[in-house]
């Protein structure tokens, strides 16, 4: 018995540890920044800035499925997996197209161009220019999952439609937690405005 607790202690010690380093550690991503240009009840309008992605795109369209596999090739490129070996830091949101296929994209440091990035050893990685654009934006917490995508992506057409906003049909999930993080989990649709 006093083995147990002494183990689940430990156990709690660490996962207490793993929270807190993931939030300090969330202040320094370099994130893909925006203006809010107005607040309504359920959802916000955004500017978004051109930037630089890299990606991947994906048979699947179930989430679980297109994050953990896009993921894992994203995140071998950053972390060393291209031409040069080089690490290149992660930033924040993690992108995902909601469309028949997945296009997973990583926002790219600012510190790049195009031209200086190291090239991919996978074909499949691009490196894709997002142009400026204005979006609307519904957020939701805890863990994403293709349920409550298709509910907030509901959610924020309807409330579209109900303020007369017109928006194309370019919805994207963006998920700003690493899969470890517990609390503070956020997660949004946006969709590009006409």
């Amino acid at each position: 018995m006093k083995t147990a607790s002494i183990l689940l202690g430990i156990i709690a010690i660490v996962f207490v540890g793993i929270q807190l380093f993931s939030l300090k550690s969330q202040k320094n991503i370099e994130t893909y920044s925006y203006v809010v240009n107005k607040k309504y009840d359920q959802f916000e309008i955004r500017s978004y800035k051109a930037t630089l992605f890299t990606s991947v795109k994906l048979s699947t369209k179930k989430y679980k499925e297109a994050s953990s596999k896009g993921f894992s090739i994203l995140a071998g490129y950053i972390f060393g997996n291209n031409n040069r070996n080089e690490k290149i830091a992660m930033t924040s949101p993690v992108s995902m197209s909601l469309k028949d296929s997945t296009t997973m994209m990583f926002m790219v440091p600012k510190k790049y161009k195009k031209e200086t990035l190291p090239q991919p050893n996978l074909s499949n990685i691009k490196f894709k220019e997002e142009p400026a654009k204005t979006v609307a934006a519904i957020n939701f917490s805890g863990w994403a999952n293709d349920k409550k995508i298709k509910k907030y992506k509901q959610k924020l057409k309807d409330a579209l439609e109900k303020e007369g906003i017109l928006y194309k049909n370019r919805f994207q999930f963006l998920g700003y937690n690493a899969p470890y993080e517990v609390f503070n989990r956020k997660n949004e649709i946006i969709v590009e405005l006409e």
